[in-house]
């Protein structure tokens, strides 16, 4: 009998702490490709690695516990890779003095900060043609078929499985490393019409589908497959969709709600809500309130907050353009309406740069960041 009490206790204190687990406040901030370029390219691996480190202590001495970091920012890698090249944004040459992914990591949780990899699936080039395609590419030489596309930038064509298991095989590679989550933003179907062969030869062959739903398809298709390679090596995966949701489904092939709604696809989200409260198309408060009444499913819903706006001119709000110019304290009041909603679980900020690099500072930027500390510790 003391040995049935006591496997019951212990089975409660391991659920209690699962649940304290799934609760933690999450504080992040973006580090992207930008950040990648200005900080560890052409630099000694003793500046890069002092670089990382600043970061990192920069984060902790705010506040923040976790940091999305670009990985992938194309189809390339900021760590030694068999599938893809070493990233531009490190090196022009081809290789880089040690791997920066695992330095990240290893750095990060020195200091007690998860470290989620960021991932761009689909884009090859966000600018160019195929002819930009680098030799060590690999896709350079199937540059000319049906997997790869030209839209504002060179993809990969989400149609063909040829480029999901492409994308399965960077992912696999990720988890090798200790990373606490994989995520992936918004660039999704590059294109409405970079895939019309494909629908017309799934049209031919299948029931009649519209070319929208034939995108989501295909989208759905890969989410729920990176979502399998991570949750066998027990890795949160999660998707940063679009703060408009509208658009998620008519740009992005982006469907939101099925992840938010069906087991299988994420583990979070984290809606890019780079609005202020007195935009005029989507303000804050309204924009977050749909994304909740669609959670029904209670989704760890962690929103993106656009530090990156702070003290400049916000040309999409209409009547509410001036509102980042005029307020100095609008991600503080972000924050703390969002500690106040019965399903809070955190905030990303959006990105590094603009919250410690002075050059990117605005002449409100310095009161943003001492509204924000007020709130952080």
């Amino acid at each position: 009998m003391k040995k049935v009490f006591f496997i019951i206790i212990l089975l409660i204190c391991i659920i209690v702490m699962n649940r304290a687990q799934e609760l933690e406040e999450t504080k992040g901030v973006y580090i992207s490709y930008i950040e990648l370029s200005r900080y560890l390219k052409d630099v000694s691996e003793t500046k890069s690695k002092e670089n990382i480190r600043q970061m990192i202590l920069n984060a902790k001495e705010l506040g923040v516990n976790t940091i999305i970091l670009h990985v992938r920012p194309s189809m390339d890698a900021i760590y030694p890779s068999s599938v893809f090249p070493m990233s531009k944004y490190l090196s022009e040459e081809g290789d880089y003095p040690y791997d920066v992914l695992s330095y990240f990591i290893e750095e990060a949780h020195k200091k007690n900060i998860k470290l989620f990899a960021w991932v761009n699936p689909y884009r090859i080039l966000t600018q160019g043609t195929k002819d930009d395609i680098p030799k060590d590419s690999p896709v350079y030489l199937k540059k000319e078929t049906r997997l790869v596309v030209e839209a504002n930038g060179v993809f990969l064509n989400p149609a063909l499985e040829e480029a999901n298991e492409l994308i399965l095989e960077g992912i696999d590679e990720i988890l090798e490393y200790p990373v606490d989550g994989v995520l992936m933003d918004d660039y999704f179907y590059p294109g409405e019409d970079v895939d019309l062969l494909e629908y017309q030869e799934y049209i031919d062959t299948h029931a009649p589908i519209s070319k929208q739903d034939f995108h989501i398809k295909n989208i759905n298709k890969m989410v729920k497959e990176v979502h399998s390679h991570c949750q066998k090596k027990q890795v949160l995966f999660g998707i940063s969709p679009e703060g408009n949701i509208e658009n998620n489904y008519l740009k992005n092939a982006a469907d939101v709600g099925k992840w938010l709604r069906e087991d299988g696809y994420v583990d979070f989200i984290m809606p890019q809500l780079y609005y202020g409260f007195e935009n005029e198309t989507k303000p804050f408060i309204q924009t977050l309130k749909e994304w909740q009444e669609m959670n029904i499913r209670s989704v760890p819903l962690i929103p993106v907050l656009a530090f990156y706006k702070v003290g400049k001119e916000d040309i999409y709000a209409k009547n509410g353009k001036d509102e980042w110019m005029k307020q100095d304290n609008i991600i503080q009041k972000e924050i703390i309406h969002l500690k106040n909603q019965r399903d809070y679980q955190g905030f990303i900020l959006y990105r590094y740069d603009n919250i410690w690099n002075e050059e990117e500072f605005t002449k409100t930027s310095k009161q943003e960041i001492n509204h924000l500390k007020k709130i952080l510790k």
